[in-house]
């Protein structure tokens, strides 16, 4: 349990800050004195809407300029020794010590906190998960699979309490960890530091999806091979990471993906013929129909589907679920 924190405002000078958060702690042992964009763009603060990250720093800081302060006050871990550690809001923390050391018009000797005394590391794990993951202020997906991946690694959290902290699905965790890891073992290589781009990083999740790694390897790759055909933009869209079982498995289409890519090789695929009538039938219907041949699905048929994730028939149906959906939230989200 985390409680609730004490509401002050506490002195800029007097806080420090977090050498322990595992997104900045190497960052912070690079520089003496990162400037606060430098820290922005180390936590990754950029929204997957904002994928321009400075843009989104200068709103930062002019939102703060423009009502002389911040709305949200940081979280503080109060050490035995009396030290300061900003836990959440280091951005915040450094821009405030900027502007003091700029003389920017204003008041930012001190800062609204809400401060915690001496917190324990799965105390301040369970604040950054709340917050980062499914809070208010979520990091990108990369980010988010990357603290992940070092609680799980470095931390050496069970999976259980991660996906109490987080409120997922174990599933997702391990798909978002097990992502991260390929992305960083095989495409950061490809591309460097400096062309590296972590929104590809959906393209890694999608092969961790049934059928997907395995459709790879019985034609012959490896995810070394995937990571290049992420790089080389062969899967752009991403969601076409989907297709590659369906793709692989055809001479033809595997041909024209690996020289064009997947929507030229998706063109070269047979596609079912659909009847006018089932083409011109309402979602409903087509809803209760579905529903009822499930019921009455062959034993060999489901079969297949356990057995098979590559095939025909599980490709169709994984993607008649999403977008179901894709449909279901669109309805959520307009309520």
């Amino acid at each position: 349990m985390v409680g609730a924190g004490k509401l002050q405002n506490l002195p800029v000078a007097d806080i420090e800050l977090d050498r322990s958060n595992p997104r900045i702690s190497k960052f912070l042992e690079q520089y003496d004195s990162p400037t606060p964009e430098q820290l922005f763009l180390a936590l990754g603060a950029a929204s997957d809407d904002d994928q321009d990250a400075s843009t989104s720093f200068e709103k930062l800081k002019s939102s703060i300029l423009r009502n002389g302060g911040i709305i949200q006050p940081i979280i503080v871990s109060c050490r035995p020794d009396g030290r300061y550690v900003c836990i959440e809001g280091n951005t915040r923390v450094a821009l405030y010590k900027d502007f003091l050391a700029s003389r920017t018009k204003g008041d930012w000797s001190t800062i609204p906190a809400l401060v915690y005394p001496d917190m324990n590391p799965q105390q301040i794990d369970a604040i950054r998960l709340q917050l980062h993951l499914v809070g208010t202020r979520p990091w990108d997906p990369y980010s988010k699979a990357k603290y992940l991946h070092y609680l799980r690694t470095e931390e050496m959290l069970p999976f259980d309490d991660i996906v109490e902290f987080s409120g997922g699905r174990k599933k997702d965790v391990v798909d978002a960890i097990n992502a991260f890891q390929s992305m960083e073992r095989y495409y950061r290589p490809i591309v460097g530091d400096g062309n590296f781009d972590s929104t590809r990083f959906s393209g890694f999740v999608e092969l961790q999806k049934p059928g997907v790694k395995e459709a790879i390897v019985e034609a012959g790759f490896a995810e070394a091979d995937f990571a290049r055909w992420i790089a080389d933009g062969k899967l752009y869209p991403l969601h076409h990471v989907r297709d590659l079982s369906k793709i692989l498995r055809t001479a033809k289409a595997r041909k024209l993906f690996l020289e064009f890519g997947a929507k030229r090789a998706l063109e070269a695929l047979d596609r079912p013929g659909l009847s006018d009538a089932l083409l011109n039938a309402k979602v409903g219907d087509l809803a209760h129909a579905l529903s009822y041949s499930l019921l009455r699905l062959p034993f060999p048929e489901a079969d297949q589907i356990r057995n098979d994730p590559g095939s025909d028939l599980s490709l169709a149906l994984r993607d008649a679920l999403e977008s179901l959906q894709q449909l279901l939230q669109v309805a959520r989200d307009e309520d």
